[in-house]
């Protein structure tokens, strides 16, 4: 493995080893971890995500290799919907598949690796990433929602268009994206972020790599993999290799290529994202295996991610 490669990945792995040491040696109780979690995602994130925008063109924004992403996750989505039935527990595994943990393991990893010019590639997919994913989740859980109750005769006259609007306002008002949208709104201005204002979200956006991945590390000592460790390990395989396979294969034959590519790559072989455990606690629905399933991938992730972004960089 090369030199960058490995220099990006191991600050990462040592700072999810040592949560994961403080979470086993009690020193961070679970009252802390939510505290901290809340202070990562209100304040930190955004901090680092409008400064980072605020000085982004539009027009220098490359929404190719993003669209491919996209293509390639919807095809994920579908293939597993047909493979498993178009039923709630089938919706959240395809969800599992495709959705990356692009914020709390995806904005250190890339910035580590790749510098800022990765990080507004990354913050471009990051922007779409839960608008795109968990709407289309969402309208496919209710889908199978509405049948199971049409065919136990328990209709409940769900408002499709009303669940629609509702996923996508909670995907734009939300304290990853607005702040994304907010930053590359104030960059068209052509204004600066005053000094005084400046320094302050610069310490906050510091903070905010360590400290997630801290947090990460802590997160894991809480999950049990048990009986699913072979289901989980199955989803974990199509989340982590699979994933990344597609979009490389879809931009390549696109003629796609160069650091954004690059990005897009790893980020869909980052390990599934948090919100997919939210969704099947809403729906009730394989609350087991997808807990299992976010342990599995997010400690299978330090090999296949090293796996992938080595691969990617000799391209």
């Amino acid at each position: 493995m090369n030199s960058p490669v490995f220099s990006s990945l191991l600050p990462v792995v040592l700072l999810i080893a040592i949560g994961f040491v403080a979470g086993r040696a009690g020193w961070i109780r679970a009252e802390a971890t939510k505290d901290l979690s809340n202070l990562v995602f209100m304040v930190l994130t955004p901090a680092l995500l409008f400064r980072t925008m605020s000085s982004v063109h539009v027009e220098q924004l490359n929404f190719k290799p993003v669209a491919m992403y996209f293509v390639a996750a919807m095809l994920i989505f579908g293939a597993l919907l047909v493979w498993q039935g178009a039923t709630r527990r089938a919706a959240v595994l395809a969800l599992a598949a495709t959705f990356s943990n692009t914020v709390a393991i995806g904005i250190p990893l890339v910035g580590l690796a790749y510098g800022e010019a990765g990080l507004v590639t990354l913050f471009t997919l990051i922007s779409l990433h839960a608008l795109v994913l968990l709407t289309l989740a969402t309208v496919t859980l209710e889908l199978a929602v509405a049948r199971e109750e049409a065919a136990s005769g328990a209709g409940g006259g769900r408002h499709m268009m009303l669940t629609v609007l509702g996923a996508v306002r909670n995907g734009i008002i939300h304290p990853v994206p607005l702040p994304i949208i907010a930053g590359l709104l104030f960059a068209q201005t052509g204004l600066q972020i005053p000094a005084v204002l400046d320094r302050p979200m610069q310490l906050l956006g510091n903070a905010f790599g360590p400290l997630a991945l801290v947090l990460v590390g802590v997160t894991l000592t809480n999950v049990r993999v048990g009986q699913h460790l072979k289901a989980a390990l199955g989803l974990s395989l199509i989340k982590n290799l699979v994933f990344p396979s597609v979009v490389a294969a879809l931009s390549w034959s696109m003629g796609l290529s160069g650091l954004p590519l690059t990005v897009m790559i790893v980020a869909a072989s980052l390990p599934i994202g948090a919100n997919v455990f939210l969704f099947s606690q809403r729906y009730e629905v394989a609350e087991d295996l997808v807990t299992a399933s976010v342990a599995v991938s997010t400690g299978l992730a330090l090999i296949t991610v090293s796996v992938v972004m080595a691969l990617v960089s000799r391209i």
